[in-house]
């Protein structure tokens, strides 16, 4: 499973570099051409890459999800379950020291 989900990363990713290149190379011709002033050019490569951002946070909340999802599935102690249970043996040891 964690195969498929660092295919379909890698893919997402090759596909953002790939369109941020042509972007940024159509950006350079329409300011040769006068179409784009550099302050316009690079309010829209901005505005792409914090769009990339986004997608990217998106995906990770997305994973992250996934990974715990899984890890539920297959029975597995997430690390918040490993702390729960050492505040409770904690617990237990400071009242069995008390008597």
């Amino acid at each position: 499973m964690s195969d498929i989900l660092r295919k379909g990363f890698l893919l997402g990713l090759g596909a953002a570099v790939s369109g941020k290149e042509r972007l940024d190379k159509k950006l350079k011709e329409l300011v040769e051409e006068n179409e784009l002033t550099q302050d316009q050019a690079r309010s829209v490569m901005r505005s792409f890459m914090e769009k990339g951002q986004l997608k990217t946070d998106e995906w990770s909340a997305k994973q992250y999800e996934q990974t715990q999802k899984t890890a539920k599935d297959l029975g597995l102690a997430t690390k918040e379950d490993i702390n729960e249970l050492r505040a409770r043996i904690t617990e237990l040891e400071e009242k069995h020291a008390d008597i």
